[in-house]
């Protein structure tokens, strides 16, 4: 008996020794990147065992600015790797190949994706134009009451040194739980429009949206109504600091912070002026659809399928913004995409992703209070209502925001309101983040350097100095 138990313990520390060897081997920090529309996009794990020896791990997307997605399960089966990734619908499953090297695929939305990891973190992606401390402004950090709301905001006041009475604008930002630097792929498009402004003498005022970074509030409940009283806290804030002129302050939204900005200055005719960034000026309906055609255009979809793709958006978005039970209309949506799908073969299917995964996405993203007024809302009546001076710019490889619908709607608005001081502006080969682009597609963002183009921060710098002169 003693011989027995003997050999099991032996056996017992064999196997521990050999799953902690081959553990070993895992841990660590791994990346890789896979091809989208000619650019790439990286990924990071994460793998580390608990105190209790079991693996675990979480997963980053540089170039889509997100980290510590949670993996639900690590499973490593000799030299197999297995990793469950719910989070994003996916899952990672690959071979140990070196003690450096993983050669394995990404598997997501019906598609399946080669990407070999090799041991170490992902090569820091360069950003020449971030601002290098110490700068030559004085730089606070302010907390703003909305009292509409009941919560508080937290930003970045920068103010140009030794100067008294100065123009400020407030920046406003895009769709999505944004901080104040509007941080996206490792750009932080703010902090360098915020620099570029100030050391030209004009005070900026960014915030943390509501629910991120040290701002109070949900994001997750909130319309874009909601944003316009947060930026109106922020002017009504400004208006009284001491050292801005109350006279001339304005406010920058970029995308759908263009719409927030057109409301707060409808709301205040006294709002020196305004600068819409890749802003829409047609209801949301018809900008997804024409975003949406845009993307797939750029992936190559086949006229006569993007044709059905496009009328099965469209037909949703229209329900979701018109149905007023949410419930009604998430069958609605369901029963639209389970017909079309009926109607194409299982290889169209997959070519438009239509998939289980995206079927649920959509009708959660479509079902939200925010899709829903967004795809509702007509930003057109709130354009008519501005007779300030007007700065709207977009960039003519925007995909998100396509150029040839929206600038000419936001100027057709602008001559309906009688306003005389308006400036309508492409920027040519910039992209919906107004940098120089390739392509075009989100999928680039994070690949080039360059984080707002020269020519577009000179633009709208030269344009506000003009207008507060």
């Amino acid at each position: 008996m003693k011989l027995y138990l003997l050999t099991l313990i032996l056996l017992a520390s064999i196997s521990s020794n050999l799953f902690a060897q081959q553990t070993s081997n895992v841990t660590g920090t791994w990346n890789g990147s896979l091809n989208i529309g000619g650019a790439k996009l990286r990924l990071v794990f994460h793998i580390s065992t608990t105190p209790e020896g079991n693996l675990t791990a979480t997963m980053d997307s540089p170039d889509q600015g997100a980290k510590g997605i949670p993996v639900t399960s690590v499973r490593l089966a000799q030299d197999s790797l297995f990793l469950d990734i719910k989070a994003i619908g996916g899952s990672y499953t690959g071979k140990v190949t070196s003690p450096e090297t993983i050669d394995g695929h990404l598997q997501q939305g019906g598609q399946r994706m080669h990407i070999p990891l090799i041991k170490g973190e992902a090569e820091v992606a360069k950003r020449p134009q971030m601002p290098v401390k110490p700068y030559p402004y004085q730089e606070t950090e302010v907390t703003i009451e909305n009292k509409t709301a009941g919560i508080k905001l937290v930003g970045t006041l920068t103010l140009p040194h030794n100067k008294a009475n100065v123009p400020a604008v407030i920046l406003v930002t895009g769709s999505g739980p944004q901080d104040r630097d509007q941080t996206i792929m490792g750009h932080k498009p703010f902090l360098v429009l915020a620099d570029y402004l100030t050391r030209q003498g004009i005070a900026v005022l960014r915030l943390d949206d509501r629910g991120v970074g040290k701002s109070g509030g949900n994001f997750a409940t909130a319309t874009t109504e909601d944003f316009a009283t947060d930026a109106e806290a922020a002017y009504t804030y400004l208006k009284s600091f001491k050292g801005v002129n109350a006279k001339k302050i304005g406010l920058v939204g970029h995308s759908e912070g263009a719409l927030v900005a057109a409301k707060v200055a409808a709301k205040h005719p006294d709002v020196a002026f305004v600068v819409l960034m890749a802003g829409n000026a047609v209801p949301g309906t018809e900008l997804l659809v024409a975003q949406n055609e845009a993307l797939l255009k750029m992936a190559g979809v086949p006229n006569e399928q993007l044709k059905k793709y496009l009328q099965l958006r469209k037909a949703q978005f229209e329900i979701a913004a018109t149905e007023a039970d949410v419930f009604q209309a998430a069958e609605s949506i369901k029963k639209l995409e389970q017909d079309t799908k009926a109607n194409l073969t299982e290889q169209e299917q997959k070519q438009l992703g239509l998939t289980p995964q995206s079927e649920q996405a959509v009708i959660a993203q479509i079902s939200t209070p925010w899709y829903r007024h967004f795809l509702a809302y007509n930003p057109a009546p709130t354009l008519q209502k501005l007779k300030m001076p007007v700065l709207a710019l977009n960039g003519t490889k925007d995909v998100q925001v396509p150029y040839q619908q929206n600038l000419p709607a936001t100027e057709k608005a602008l001559k309906a309101a009688g306003n005389k001081k308006y400036t309508i502006k492409e920027m040519p080969g910039l992209n919906h983040l107004f940098q120089t682009a390739n392509t075009g597609g989100p999928a680039e963002y994070g690949q080039l350097e360059e984080t707002l183009a020269p020519a577009a921060l000179e633009t709208m710098g030269n344009w506000i100095k003009d207008v507060v002169k």
